[in-house]
């Protein structure tokens, strides 16, 4: 009987002993966990920091980007060529400067025309030489090296002799014509040519002629 007594005891004891095992072990288990649920929640902040930093970041980069995009759309202003008016002085009947065609237009009229013909125009030009004695004709460049041989209406007027290189604009009619020899060799003389070079021309010339009722000539 005692020893039955002493073999429950010792159960009891046992049992207490585990139990107390059993609460140590639950505390332990408690300790442990405690750190390792802390962890996660620093490491969750440290990436929503770098998160807002990176946003931040990209942010600045689209603001700038835009800035530059808005810089690059800005239309830059020019300001227009300012036009050089030219002053003219006026001979003959009075004519406007405007809608003049060009020497390159003028010798396209003129290769259109046969002898005979005859067209009311304007154009403009520089004037390659003038009668040195009294101003009654000259001659105005056309493209190719082709000239236009002016001489004013009636003789009613005549422009200056030092208007060589002047640029012109002529109004009247223009035709092609043919020049003899004694009528080229009178316009060579009057044109200061020498008397060798007047003696060279020995055959009439198919020319651009042009009878001018009014003249502009740039001061």
């Amino acid at each position: 009987m005692k020893n039955i007594f002493v073999l429950a005891c010792s159960i009891l004891v046992f049992a207490s002993c585990a139990d107390k095992n059993k609460e140590t072990e639950k505390v332990e288990e408690t300790t442990i966990e405690t750190p390792t649920d802390s962890v996660p929640k620093t490491e969750a902040d440290t990436v929503s920091a770098v998160d807002a930093n990176s946003q931040e970041a990209v942010k600045i980069d689209a603001d700038a980007t835009a800035e530059k995009k808005a810089e690059a759309k800005k239309t830059i202003e020019v300001s227009p060529a300012k036009e050089v008016k030219v002053e003219y002085a006026s001979f003959g009947s009075k004519i406007l400067a405007e809608k003049a065609l060009s020497k390159e237009q003028m010798l396209a009229k003129y290769k259109t025309l046969k002898k005979g013909d005859t067209i009311n125009v304007k154009f403009k030009s520089k004037i390659k030489s003038v009668c040195k004695k009294k101003g009654c004709w000259m001659k105005m460049d056309l493209a190719d090296n082709s000239e236009s041989f002016v001489k004013f209406k009636d003789y009613g007027f005549f422009v200056p002799l030092n208007a060589d290189n002047s640029e012109a604009i002529v109004s009247g009619k223009a035709f092609v014509d043919e020049v003899s020899v004694a009528e080229l060799q009178h316009y060579a003389k009057d044109g200061g040519k020498s008397q060798a070079e007047i003696d060279k021309i020995t055959q009439p010339k198919i020319t651009y002629a042009f009878q001018a009722d009014g003249v502009l000539i740039s001061k």
